[in-house]
């Protein structure tokens, strides 16, 4: 099998790449009350989707650049997650960054930990002063689930006939897309939605263990 023409590659970044949900810690670190937890309340009970949940929250975090660069500076990523990539450039699979979380986090992230520059489809967030301000460019009116509509990623890009899509993930914002994907590692409540549903989802507890899995398939 040509895995060049025959796989594409999604990793979701909180708790995925990184071994906890970076944003939620942000989130919580910077917050000027304790408001935070109402909102969050509201949307694990499903009352507000992820946009109207981020919105809120962060409309209560108040952190300059230089603080927010000194918190992430040392937030290491996955140690396998440097192998996968060369795992899949060495096989031409195509690779994308898709999160709710927000491109400035995950870009200064994986610039601290070396990572190669790669594509990040996520929510969008400046700094004005110390207040955030954010926009969602991939949110989905049809959908009040999702600040960021990962599915819409998948059917957007153009591929070869009989593509397989691989994707990795760990929650709730992952479920939509993952339901169009091929192949399927997943840990968490991802993992507790599809193991009833799907016989080949694949558990992780750790990127190490999708590296082994990946070389399998790309051989």
């Amino acid at each position: 099998m040509n895995a060049a023409t025959c796989f594409e590659a999604y990793f979701d970044f909180d708790n995925t790449i990184t071994d906890f949900d970076v944003l939620d810690d942000v989130i919580q670190s910077f917050s000027i009350n304790e408001e935070w937890k109402v909102v969050e309340e509201q949307w694990e009970s499903g009352l507000i989707g992820s946009k109207e949940c981020l919105e809120r929250q962060l409309a209560q975090v108040r952190v300059t650049e230089a603080t927010l660069s000194d918190y992430i500076k040392d937030i290491r990523v996955d140690p396998a997650f440097p192998t996968i990539l060369e795992l899949l450039r060495r096989h031409h699979v195509p690779t994308v960054i898709v999160s709710d979380s927000f491109t400035l986090i995950i870009k200064k992230i994986l610039e601290n930990n070396g990572v190669p520059p790669l594509p990040i489809l996520a929510n969008e967030m400046r700094l004005d002063g110390e207040v955030p301000v954010v926009t969602f460019p991939y949110f989905q009116s049809i959908c009040s689930t999702c600040a960021n509509c990962k599915t819409s990623h998948l059917f957007r890009r153009d591929r070869p006939p009989g593509t397989k899509k691989i994707y990795v993930g760990d929650g709730r914002s992952d479920i939509c897309a993952s339901r169009f994907c091929e192949i399927l590692f997943a840990k968490g409540s991802l993992y507790k939605h599809y193991a009833p549903l799907r016989s080949d989802v694949i558990e992780f507890k750790n990127l190490s263990s999708v590296h082994v899995e990946l070389q399998r398939f790309l051989s």
